[in-house]
């Protein structure tokens, strides 16, 4: 029982984690969507600590880009864990569920015995 309360708490661990990244996908895609609304000479600045860091315009679209991309393959990356824990949890259920079903038909014939 101890290993299915370890996939339970896997999994919501992989949950926030998902969230996190759920969250910072959207921010950032609201980045790149302010970003293609600016005229070709605008400028853009990054923060940097407590600084403000002029850059280019492309080179900002790039960083963003690179930053979703990032993002979504860890989101995929996560799914993927999450399916497989949720898979091994799900088969430890059965082999509980057997072994509860194993004990209870052996307490049944001991019974009658």
């Amino acid at each position: 029982m101890c290993l299915l309360t370890l996939f339970i708490t896997d999994i919501a661990k992989n949950h926030q984690v998902r969230k996190k990244y759920t969250i910072q996908l959207g921010e950032n895609e609201l980045v790149l969507k302010e970003l293609d609304l600016l005229n070709e000479g605008a400028n853009v600045y990054k923060l940097i600590g407590p600084v403000l860091v002029k850059q280019d315009l492309a080179e900002a679209n790039a960083n963003v880009s690179k930053r979703i991309e990032y993002i979504s393959a860890e989101l995929k990356r996560l799914d993927g864990t999450l399916q497989d824990l949720e898979e091994k949890q799900n088969s430890e259920k059965d082999a509980i569920f057997k072994l509860q079903q194993r004990i209870q038909s052996f307490q049944a014939g001991k019974a009658k015995a």
